[in-house]
């Protein structure tokens, strides 16, 4: 039986306990915050865990993107492809290395983009693929690897990375990620590189950081690609600040004018704990996500779905969609769950409807599935601070906010 009592339920807030907190106070006293052991530690681990031979760590997953953009020669004259729907960092990035970002509408009823418009936009000037694997969900690699290596003829590499690959470049981002599987295979032996966030709002966390890693099987040279996300990362320096510590080690040189966005040991100590508590906060949302199910999808709302015989995201967001409802409706019930405080959240406004986008000359009308999923998505709070009761609590509130909002208008019409 649910309480009556009013609950806060915040949307996504950073399950911190104090190992996490004395790991920074830790990395503080040691004298060492800025990149250092433990962010190397830290790379090593989410190489490990992923069972790739390296990771690098940064500020971001946008720095992420970006750096493997530039470090793949991407430029301007090329093209870029992405979803319209998802957050702005997977198109932005195009934008900063000067390439021409080219959006994909999803395909009807899916989060995904759309493989037939995917495979249609591809051209001589297309250089690489940025899918999204949306709430923690491994998209499908298989179909995208298939499009490319049928327009591999299309390909013209501009230098010797490009020569390498002599085929369109796949950089996932893979924000959410962080730990899903498909087919027994984690995310980041997917995509060719692959991108993940370790923001505040992410599974695991850094408060803000993100990292990158790529595949062992393509023939790259590893131990340069991860020298070279280290001089994108630090201003083209020869020497991190930890080198530069040893005794008599103080010369560097500046190989070409680049960028800062390198991950700090205070983060990087943050994110060591998290790791190693990461498979009990998958498996709990994995809980959470069952009992929103089982409470909701009787009454027809409509959700990503988040588990499957073959693969298993990362639960990091609770996707719904009501059937039939306007986008004035779904604010509505957005608000009455606001008066019951319970934070909710849309994901995602597709990217053509941003002031910034259609500047660009996009225009919402052209990608009219991302705004059928949009008009009617909610997405429901879910972290592990959430307990048991406080679900019940949201799909209460939920299924209350609906019948005022929906049968309300019903009635008055």
């Amino acid at each position: 039986m649910i309480e009556t009592k009013t609950r806060d339920i915040p949307f996504s807030p950073p399950d911190i306990t104090d190992a996490e907190i004395d790991e920074v106070i830790k990395a503080m006293k040691s004298g060492w915050i800025t990149t250092g052991p433990r962010t190397k530690l830290f790379e090593q681990r989410i190489a490990e865990y992923i069972g790739t031979k390296q990771a690098v760590c940064l500020s971001s997953a946008t720095a992420a993107m970006e750096l493997s953009l530039r470090i793949l020669g991407i430029g301007p004259g090329d093209e870029v492809i992405t979803s319209s729907y998802t957050y702005s960092a997977s198109a932005s990035v195009i934008e900063h290395v000067g390439a021409k970002i080219i959006l994909i509408d999803v395909a009807p009823n899916s989060f995904e983009m759309d493989y037939s418009k995917l495979e249609e936009a591809i051209n001589e000037k297309t250089k690489a693929i940025i899918p999204v694997d949306i709430a923690g969900k491994v998209i499908n690699y298989e179909t995208i690897y298939k499009i490319v290596e049928s327009k591999r003829k299309l390909f013209k590499g501009n230098n010797d990375i490009q020569q390498l690959f002599n085929r369109i470049i796949i950089l996932a981002d893979a924000a959410h990620a962080f730990g899903a599987e498909k087919h027994g295979v984690k995310c980041g032996h997917f995509a060719d590189f692959t991108c993940f966030s370790f923001h505040a709002v992410k599974n695991l966390t850094t408060a803000e950081g993100g990292a990158v890693v790529w595949r062992n099987d393509l023939g790259l040279d590893d131990d340069y690609i991860y020298k070279q996300f280290m001089l994108y990362s630090l201003h083209g320096q020869s020497k991190d600040a930890l080198a530069k510590t040893k005794k008599g080690s103080w010369e560097y040189d500046i190989v070409n004018l680049a960028y800062k966005c390198n991950m700090t040991d205070i983060l990087a100590s943050f994110g060591l704990i998290q790791l190693n508590r990461y498979d009990w906060l998958l498996k709990r949302r994995k809980e959470i996500i069952e009992m929103y199910d089982k409470l909701l999808l009787p009454i027809g709302i409509q959700r990503l779905q988040h588990y499957g015989d073959n693969y298993a995201s990362t639960g990091h967001l609770y996707m719904t969609r009501i059937p039939h409802i306007s986008e004035d409706q779904r604010n509505k019930i957005i608000m009455k769950m606001a008066d019951a405080e319970v934070a909710c959240n849309v994901h995602y406004k597709p990217l053509p409807m941003f002031t910034a986008y259609k500047k660009l000359g996009f225009n919402i009308k052209d990608y009219k599935n991302s705004f059928n999923m949009y008009k009617n998505e909610i997405t429901l709070p879910l972290h592990t601070l959430l307990t048991d009761e406080d679900v019940e609590y949201v799909c209460e509130n939920l299924k209350k906010a609906i019948s005022e909002v929906v049968n309300k208008e019903v009635v008055s019409k």
